[in-house]
């Protein structure tokens, strides 16, 4: 059984194909989305001297056009994992694209999943079944090898700098959660003046000296702003510093 995979309007559709070989045949059965075989039957047909020498070559013509199809479906995810990156450290972006790397990874594992099973199919056709694949064709199956080498090789990198990706866009979830936290604590700090003030003038007092003093509404209101400025400037600077020492 192979898995097939092909890109279809920017979409990665997997499929199936068994395969079953003889002496004097070869028989293919598609399941799910899959691409047909009329083209690679044709150019088959027209190689006549890789067909006679036996169902060997048709078997590589077949595999060989299922994993060509695996490098443009590669491609494709790296193209979009290079857009979810640019975007990732994009300042006025605030999308962390954490689903997006999510379905992405997904996506490369399925893939991978297809490819890495030609490696152990490859060797056993090239080892044990010598009447089916003769000595003059397994440098075929050797560019096979060599094909899914590469598809496996860069699917495992870009495994790693999409789990790397990941972390960055959870670190930026966290340091933006953090900013949300400061900035209430420095509202805090700055309304707590103005509510200490009225909390007092709140209290049941008999005798409040100040309450007689014709100016004491306005000094009252004009020291309450001029606290919550200060404060307020206070917490820029704390935070101009903290950018800069960052």
């Amino acid at each position: 059984m192979l898995h097939t995979a092909m890109l279809v309007e920017n979409d990665i559709q997997s499929g199936e194909t068994h395969v079953f070989v003889g002496r004097r045949f070869v028989i293919t059965v598609r399941h799910g989305p899959s691409m047909g075989y009329a083209k690679v039957r044709e150019r088959t047909e027209s190689m006549r001297d890789q067909l006679a020498s036996g169902p060997g070559y048709v078997l590589y013509s077949i595999i060989d056009f299922i994993v060509d199809h695996y490098q443009p479906c590669m491609d494709n995810l790296q193209d979009r994992f290079r857009t979810f990156e640019q975007a990732l450290f994009d300042k006025q972006s605030q999308s962390d694209n954490l689903q997006e790397f999510y379905d992405l990874k997904n996506e490369l594992l399925t893939l991978q999943a297809a490819a890495v099973p030609l490696i152990d199919i490859c060797t056993q056709l090239m080892r044990f079944h010598n009447d089916i694949i003769p000595k003059e064709n397994r440098i075929y199956y050797r560019d096979i090898l060599d094909h899914v080498a590469r598809v496996t090789q860069t699917a495992d990198r870009m495994r790693e700098m999409i789990n790397a990706a990941t972390q960055v866009a959870l670190a930026q979830v966290t340091i933006r959660q953090n900013e949300v936290v400061k900035r209430l604590a420095g509202w805090d700090a700055i309304l707590a003046v103005p509510t200490m003030i009225f909390s007092w003038y709140g209290m049941n007092f008999e005798f409040m000296p100040e309450l007689k003093w014709k100016g004491s509404y306005p000094f009252v209101m004009g020291f309450i702003i001029v606290a919550c400025i200060l404060l307020h400037q206070i917490a820029l600077s704390l935070t101009a510093l903290q950018g800069g020492e960052g």
